[in-house]
């Protein structure tokens, strides 16, 4: 079976590992600080704050705007379901915005739409990878806060620069997933000082001093609690992951996006069919290579799932719905034609780093079967 997704690891990760056990300092400490500084400088942002997971990042950023009950939050319901729960944890109350059907993203006019006087802030979601027009927003809506939910998006660039440069707020995923993987963990970004300060003390139980810059300046000073915080720290085991991926991600990128324009050509004779590419703005990494299914196709999408798990490809559903969910009945959103239309025709193909182009044309051809079904 060809899967959807496949990790690229290599023995540098296994080696970098067991440098860290050899240590003796496992948790969060020197490699998660030097993992900050390299993924921050390859984002081009000031500061970088690791976190367990880009859930927990999301929550810090919410923390951070300033964001709480009573307020409202615009997110998009086509996003996997932690972007809306994140506005519940900070008590607040998630509204849903459409999207643009090309790209999967929130527009300035989708989150004008549901705007109202309660409205604190927005998250932004780089759908699967591809930029989000954030500039146009912010021209539109200067006065909320702006969190860019770059879960999917390392690698990605928005004019010319990589995703989340200049972002004031912004949150990415190292889940599996993604390109690249800490086995779990997250990132939340800033050009702010101050924020950035906060976050490190919030994801520690509000802890004044950290216990790895403790445990470094061998003060034996208690340390104080400013604030009720969390626990969302990352381990230096997973950090020196992240920096070994991190010299991986330009290949990643490059060689996926080789693959997208293969499949680009592979599928082109398929009427109708929908394919995820670069917007006007900027480039997509690939995270995902979602397909949209034309009106017409011969097989429902979930038909379409079963056809080719049949033919030995594994594909998934396209982007949840998070308003479809039971989880959310009765949340407030606006008309959301499009994003309903994607979330039922929309699935994801197979695509990483060392598929092979046999591979990719038994994707292909299972999927020309299934159009003259």
């Amino acid at each position: 079976m060809i899967p959807v997704m496949r990790p690229w690891f290599g023995p540098e990760e296994q080696t970098a590992v067991g440098e860290v056990i050899a240590s003796g300092w496992v948790a969060q400490g020197p490699k998660v600080a030097e993992f900050e500084r390299a993924f921050a400088a390859s984002v081009q942002a000031g500061h970088g704050v690791a976190a367990s997971s880009c859930t927990t990042a999301l929550h810090l950023a919410l923390v951070l705007a300033g964001v709480g009950p009573g307020d409202e939050v615009i997110v998009p319901s086509l996003s996997f379901i932690a972007t809306a729960n994140v506005v519940r944890y900070a008590g607040a109350t998630p509204v849903f915005a459409d999207i643009d059907p090309a790209t999967g993203n929130l527009t300035a006019k989708t989150i004008d739409a549901v705007r109202t006087p309660r409205t604190r802030a927005v998250i932004v979601v780089h759908q699967a990878g591809v930029p989000a027009d954030v500039e146009d927003i912010r021209a539109a809506h200067g006065g909320l806060a702006l969190v860019e939910d770059a879960a999917c998006a390392a690698g990605s660039t928005y004019r010319d620069r990589p995703v989340g440069a200049g972002a004031g707020l912004a949150a990415w995923s190292f889940h599996p997933r993604k390109l690249l993987t800490t086995g779990e963990g997250g990132m939340l970004t800033t050009d702010d000082p101050e924020q950035a300060a906060r976050a490190r003390r919030l994801r520690e139980h509000g802890m004044s001093v950290s216990a790895a810059d403790r445990h470094a300046s061998g003060s034996s000073a208690p340390e104080e609690y400013t604030e009720v915080g969390f626990n969302y720290r990352m381990t230096d085991l997973q950090a020196a992951v992240g920096l070994v991926q991190l010299g991986r991600l330009p290949g990643m990128v490059a060689r996926r996006r080789a693959l997208a324009a293969r499949y680009h050509e592979l599928l082109a004779g398929i009427p109708g069919l929908a394919m995820v590419g670069d917007p006007e703005h900027g480039t997509t990494n690939y995270q995902s290579f979602w397909i949209a299914l034309p009106g017409d196709f011969p097989m429902s999408r979930n038909e379409l799932l079963v056809h080719l798990a049949g033919r030995g490809v594994s594909a998934r559903r396209g982007i949840m719905a998070a308003h479809l969910e039971p989880a959310y009945a009765g949340v407030p959103a606006g008309e959301l034609p499009h994003t309903e239309w994607l979330t039922r025709n929309s699935l994801i193909l197979p695509l990483f780093h060392q598929m092979t182009e046999a591979e990719q044309d038994q994707v292909a051809e299972a999927l020309h079967a299934a159009a003259r079904a």
